[in-house]
């Protein structure tokens, strides 16, 4: 047999190999390698002892205060914990940061998170 008529054969194997493996891939169920959120909704379960915030533009966060009175902060995808700066009205890690002004917030998280005047939510009944 030539190497021709061999590597004619072998094209349609390989294109429907490639094919059953991509079908395969997409009917398999979606894996979320996030280890704390919700395999069901991909997002991050929100503790009981959690406060919704509310803020400019529609955003929003919930935080929780720690029994060492550091803050940790729940976005709907990732949770980070920061830590109280001096006076307790500034909470930070080193790249995240969180101000109170009164009963006002403001939370800046690299270049794509800057909220602000984020007031606790009502809680719900």
């Amino acid at each position: 047999m030539n190497r021709t008529a061999t590597s004619a054969r072998l094209i349609p194997r390989c294109a429907a190999l490639c094919a059953t493996a991509l079908l395969t891939a997409c009917s398999m169920p979606s894996m979320n390698i996030w280890p704390f959120s919700d395999t069901n909704t991909g997002s991050v379960p929100v503790p009981a002892n959690a406060t919704q915030y509310l803020c400019n533009g529609g955003n929003s966060f919930w935080l929780r205060k720690l029994a060492d009175g550091n803050m940790w902060v729940i976005y709907p995808d990732r949770q980070i914990r920061l830590d109280k700066q001096g006076d307790g009205q500034r909470y930070s890690n080193g790249i995240a940061n969180l101000a109170f002004d009164g009963s006002t917030a403001t939370l800046s998280d690299g270049p794509q998170i800057n909220y602000s005047n984020c007031s606790p939510a009502a809680p719900k009944r």
